[in-house]
């Protein structure tokens, strides 16, 4: 099956082209400056990415597209057929993910304009962490919160993690059901996830992509008592957003957001940039350590994502906090590890370190394909009964 994978943002439009049967990628772009005169709306977006996507397809037909959707909410608990109740359903939950949902909206009325008979399926990034217990979810916090608001712990990176777990079972030979970890999925964004038995337990993001390790420009944990302060000060809202989500993290503590940049400048010398590196890495050795207690002892330690696939220095020193927990690192394998799932720690290390590269693109193509074969399917079932059904009347009608 073709798929078409969607990732809509509010002014550009990020696509890949996969062919689930081959698992090939036959083409990927981003159609930028959406708003622009050039590219007015989604939907012209869509007639600039059907062009460039002509030379792949030779003339072949998409048979389906899959939208990365950040909130699905409580609702959505796996990936789902899109018809226009569950667009506005993904336009209702905007106010939890306000630059992200919106768009997604947009791209998927985009579609639907451009192919009106295009199956579209939506994959939330939410999903994967359904299944936190209410130990994990809740906010102590008035209950009314809770049941008018929504407010509790969702998580994300949902898409990555269980494609990561899966791979990363799969490495080490576990059966999925039976597999424990502790995974950081490492980028601008970063978080990490408790994993017992394959699901997800616990995961440091919360409410929204702030709250967890430290971030390019996401503060991450942080004293709620610090924007109270702020704001007996004159901060308003919009102020105090931009603080935590764009002026914060490793850009506040080094001056710099691109962990490469904040790499070279330690090799340098910079004070502020070591600083921030072994801010980071300590922050995510504490939740690493403490999910290890949360899952009943982890049988791997998995990084991935951008930085976490891509740093041997941001790994190391991340390990090298853990050694109370008997981890040790291969120094060699860790500098090697690069687009295939690795094994980075010693033979003698109480855990297993993972590097597993992350494909969520892929992780959507394939559960786009799976639901809407089977609603095929389906639909199969159903025209075949009701023809039965018709020809028993006519059957009827004849010996009648």
């Amino acid at each position: 099956m073709l798929v078409l994978v969607i990732n809509s943002g509010s002014s550009s439009l990020k696509y890949q082209l996969r062919d689930t049967e081959t698992h090939d990628l036959l083409a990927k772009g981003n159609v930028e400056r959406i708003g622009s005169e050039q590219v007015p709306d989604h939907a012209a977006a869509f007639d600039v990415l059907r062009r460039e996507l002509e030379p792949a397809l030779h003339g072949q037909q998409i048979d389906a597209v899959g939208h990365r959707v950040v909130h699905g909410g409580e609702r959505f608990s796996g990936p789902v057929l899109i018809d226009n109740e569950i667009t506005r359903a993904i336009e209702r939950l905007s106010p939890l993910a306000p630059l992200h949902n919106p768009a997604s909206a947009m791209g998927i009325r985009a579609v639907e304009k451009r192919w009106p008979r295009m199956p579209q399926v939506a994959v939330f990034d939410t999903a994967f962490h359904r299944t936190l217990p209410e130990t994990a979810w809740r906010y102590a916090v008035p209950d009314d919160l809770y049941r008018r608001h929504g407010i509790r712990r969702y998580g994300f990176h949902g898409t990555s993690y269980g494609y990561v777990t899966g791979k990363a079972a799969g490495l080490l030979g576990i059966p999925v059901e039976e597999f424990n970890a502790v995974i950081a999925h490492l980028g601008n964004g970063a978080s990490v996830t408790a994993i017992r038995h394959g699901r997800s337990i616990d995961t440091s993001m919360g409410f929204t992509p702030l709250a967890g390790l430290v971030m390019g420009t996401r503060s991450g944990d942080i004293d709620p008592s610090v924007l109270i302060f702020l704001q007996r000060r004159g901060w308003d809202a919009e102020q105090l957003d931009d603080l935590l989500n764009r002026e914060s993290g490793l850009l506040a503590l080094s001056g710099e957001s691109d962990m490469r940049n904040i790499e070279a400048a330690a090799g340098e010398g910079s004070e502020r940039a070591a600083l921030a590196l072994d801010l980071a890495a300590y922050r995510l050795a504490k939740y690493i350590g403490g999910y290890h207690v949360a899952v009943g002892g982890a049988r791997a330690v998995v990084f991935t994502a951008g930085i976490g696939e891509r740093s041997p220095a941001f790994r190391e020193r991340t390990v090298r906090l853990l050694g109370p927990l008997g981890i040790t690192l291969d120094d060699a394998a860790n500098r090697a590890a690069g687009s295939e799932p690795a094994v980075i720690s010693t033979s003698g290390s109480a855990i297993p370190v993972l590097v597993v590269p992350t494909d969520e693109e892929e992780a959507i193509a394939l559960a786009t394909a799976e639901l809407v074969g089977r609603a095929g399917e389906g639909a199969d079932e159903r025209g075949s009964g009701q023809a039965a059904a018709q020809a028993d009347g006519r059957s009827g009608e004849g010996a009648g």
